[in-house]
């Protein structure tokens, strides 16, 4: 592997570590997410530590030779340990008995990673090797028995964990058994990995050399496991992401229409929300936009709607657009009737204020904003994204702008003003 293929994951991985500092701050007495940012964290100091300029630069700061190599081992086995305890968490809940058991396998980590300093130490590797050090010393008294320790740590948990993930996803679905599934892949990957390095090590034993197994097919193996393994943890936090995401969209979709209203009734007076308050923006949001739109219902046509509607069924559109599609025409109708402009031939002495409109056109308006208020923060998202569509096609072609037709005159068919309206 380049230099860059350890680094590169290394970024990423504590770019994912600032992600979850927050919560982490916010919520640090909570073991799952503990064991994720832990989880996150060894992962990323394992490919930085493990990348051979950060193996030189230790080995040169400390003046031990191979110091990196127990070093790595503690890092990896202490990234199985948060493996562990976080799918206990997933599995079972933080309650007192996945927390004792999740300690259990804590412990025989610890056991681990404290083994492996102590046999180093007590072990002799005096040639620095940056890239072939499980094959070089293993036959070196208490260097090879550290080696046994932490391959057989490695296999054991990459043997055991992937059953577990896989019995477990056939119970679940969406986000978490994609999350599972890639945990299985990972974790296979992870006990490819040892017992790849265990296969060169026992080649040394037999007198064979294989190191080109431990020196350049082994980091790879290993590198894309503790890669999957990672995005197996996250990806269930992808249903949340999608929801902020479909917040998102909403939100975006409501602006245009939102704005366009906003000269009809002043916005409530609320104080400044954080960027990330999605959920809170998008309700204020709606309350703007349903609030507007009730001053707006004098001008409000029933005739544009179902007439518009009438023609988005035969132009073939599903109902669901159809009934979108006529609410925004409707709407941005409306919106052009209530701005009182002075081409209005048909009805010059229509009133520019809904509060003079007499109670006939107020009502007819409530009763056809009726079904578009009743579809939603969905249903709403869809008639402002017809409505932006509209107002830009009106912007480029003024000729689209249309009149107020009065409720109360249905009789005069408007046919060649919807054409120009839909074409």
């Amino acid at each position: 592997m380049r230099d860059l293929d350890y680094y590169i994951p290394a970024a990423a991985l504590f770019l994912a570590l600032l992600s979850k500092a927050p919560a982490l701050l916010r919520r640090r007495r909570n073991p799952t997410v503990t064991a994720m940012a832990g989880l996150i964290f060894t992962a990323c100091a394992g490919y930085a530590f493990a990348a051979p300029p950060t193996i030189r630069a230790l080995n040169r700061v400390t003046g031990v030779a191979n110091i990196s190599a127990p070093l790595v081992y503690v890092i990896l086995s202490a990234f199985n340990a948060s493996c562990i305890a976080l799918l206990v968490y997933w599995r079972e809940g933080t309650g007192r008995d996945a927390r004792r058991r999740a300690r259990r396998w804590l412990t025989a980590s610890a056991m681990v990673a404290c083994l492996i300093p102590l046999l180093f130490a007590l072990g002799d590797a005096p040639v620095e090797r940056l890239r072939d050090f499980d094959t070089y010393y293993a036959n070196t008294p208490f260097i090879r028995e550290m080696i046994i320790v932490y391959l057989g740590w490695h296999i054991l948990v990459g043997a055991v964990l992937p059953f577990l993930c896989w019995r477990w996803s056939r119970e679940v679905g969406g986000w978490v058994k994609a999350g599972l599934r890639t945990l299985v892949a990972g974790f296979v990957l992870d006990a490819a990995f040892g017992l790849i390095k265990g296969t060169a090590v026992a080649a040394r034993w037999a007198g064979g050399d294989l190191d080109l197994l431990s020196s350049y097919i082994a980091p790879p193996v290993a590198s894309v496991g503790a890669l999957l393994t990672t995005l197996g943890f996250l990806l269930p936090h992808g249903e949340r992401l999608a929801a902020h995401w479909h917040t998102w969209r909403i939100y975006q979709q409501l602006g245009p229409l939102h704005r366009d209203l906003s000269p009809l009734a002043p916005s409530a007076a609320t104080p400044r929300l954080p960027l990330l308050s999605l959920g809170t923006r998008l309700s204020n949001r709606e309350c703007d936009v349903y609030d507007r739109l009730f001053t707006l219902a004098p001008y409000c046509d029933p005739y544009v709607l179902t007439a518009a509607q009438a023609e988005a069924g035969q132009a073939g559109e599903e109902p669901q657009t159809a009934f979108a599609l006529a609410a925004a025409t409707m709407i941005a109708d409306a919106i052009e009737a209530s701005r009182g402009r002075p081409d209005r031939p048909d009805r010059p002495d229509l009133p520019d204020r809904p509060d003079l409109l007499d109670e006939s056109a107020q009502a007819a308006g409530l009763e056809a904003l009726g079904p578009v208020i009743a579809t939603g923060a969905e249903g709403m998202a869809r008639i402002a994204a017809h409505y932006t569509a509209l107002s830009r096609r009106a912007t480029r072609e003024p000729a689209l702008v249309r009149t107020h037709q009065p409720a109360a005159a249905p009789s005069t068919t408007p046919e060649p003003l919807l054409r120009k309206t839909h074409s």
